[in-house]
C-alpha cells in the first residue's frame, strides 16, 4: 500500500470514529426515548412513543419549557443591540486601548460559570430581583455575549468602508449610513450570534440553577430535580427535544446566511 493510500485510509478511518464519537450519546439517547418499558435502556425494550405523550400531559415540564424560551428571548433581546454594536465598534474603529477592551469582552469566558453564576446570585440578591425569571436572561446574555461579537466581527470584517463613503456622499448621515448600509452588510452575522445565543441560553443550567427558585425553574434545572431521584423515559424525550430545536436552529441558519458565516464566526 503507498503512502497516499495510507494517508487517505488513516484520514478516513478518523472520520468514522468521530463521527461514531459524535453520534452515540445521541443515538442512545433517541432510542431510550422509544422504548416501551418503563426504565432507560438501550437498545430500546420495544418501540413507543408514549413518553413523548407523557410530556404533552405533564403540566410542569410545559410550564418549565416556556420559562426556557422566555428567558432565550430576554437573552437574545439584550445581547442583539450590545454584541451588534461591540462586534461592529471593535472591527471599524481604532479605540484607545483596543486590546484592553477585547480583553475585558473577553472575561466571561476566563471566569468559570460557577464564579460569574455566584456573583450575579450576590449582585441580583442585592438590588431585589433575585428568583425573577427576567434576570436569567440578563445572566445568560452577560455570560455568553463574546459568541454575538465574533458573529458580528467576522461579518464586519468584509464590510467595505467605500459603501458607507458613498452613502455618506450621496447626503445620508451617520444614522442613515448605519441602518442602510452598515447593519444590512452585518446581517449575517447578526443572525448567526443570536441564534447561537439563543441555543445557549435555552440550555443554560448552571447560571439557571443558582439563580432562580422552586417556583420558575427552567427546563434543564426541571430536568436536573428529576433525576436526583429517578431517571424515567420521559427524560429521554426532552432531551430529544432540545436536540430537535438545536438542529431546527442551525437549519435556519444554514438556510437564511450558510453554516460557512457560523464557523467562520467561531
Amino acid at each position: 500500500m503507498n503512502q497516499p493510500v495510507a494517508q487517505k485510509l488513516f484520514f478516513w478511518i478518523l472520520i468514522v470514529i468521530s463521527i461514531i464519537t459524535l453520534s452515540a450519546p445521541t443515538l442512545v439517547v433517541l432510542g431510550a426515548s422509544l422504548t416501551s418499558g418503563n426504565i432507560i435502556v438501550f437498545p430500546p425494550d420495544g418501540l413507543s412513543l408514549k413518553w413523548y405523550k407523557a410530556l404533552v400531559e405533564k403540566q410542569e415540564l410545559q410550564d418549565a419549557f416556556i420559562r426556557s424560551i422566555w428567558v432565550a428571548i430576554i437573552c437574545v433581546l439584550i445581547s442583539l443591540p450590545a454584541g451588534t454594536l461591540a462586534g461592529i465598534a471593535l472591527v471599524k474603529y481604532r479605540l484607545r486601548k483596543g486590546a484592553l477592551i477585547q480583553t475585558y469582552l473577553l472575561l466571561p469566558f476566563t471566569i468559570p460559570l460557577i464564579g460569574s453564576g455566584i456573583g450575579l446570585m450576590l449582585v441580583f440578591g442585592e438590588v431585589g430581583i433575585l428568583g425573577s425569571l427576567w434576570p436569567v436572561g440578563v445572566a445568560t446574555a452577560v455570560i455568553n455575549l463574546p459568541f454575538m461579537i465574533w458573529a458580528v466581527s467576522s461579518s464586519a470584517t468584509g464590510l467595505d468602508p467605500d459603501l458607507e463613503l458613498a452613502a455618506q456622499s450621496c447626503g445620508a448621515g451617520p444614522v442613515q449610513t448605519f441602518f442602510y448600509v452598515t447593519l444590512p452588510s452585518v446581517m449575517p452575522g447578526i443572525i448567526t450570534g443570536s441564534l447561537l445565543m439563543f441555543i445557549l441560553s435555552l440550555n443554560e443550567f448552571l447560571v439557571s440553577l443558582l439563580l432562580v427558585d422552586a417556583r420558575i425553574v427552567t427546563l434543564p434545572v426541571q430536568v436536573y430535580n428529576s433525576i436526583r431521584s429517578i431517571i424515567t423515559p420521559d427524560l429521554a424525550a426532552v432531551s430529544v427535544v432540545f436536540i430537535a430545536v438545536a438542529m431546527l436552529a442551525i437549519a435556519i441558519l444554514d438556510k437564511i446566511v450558510g453554516l460557512e458565516i457560523f464557523l467562520k464566526s467561531k
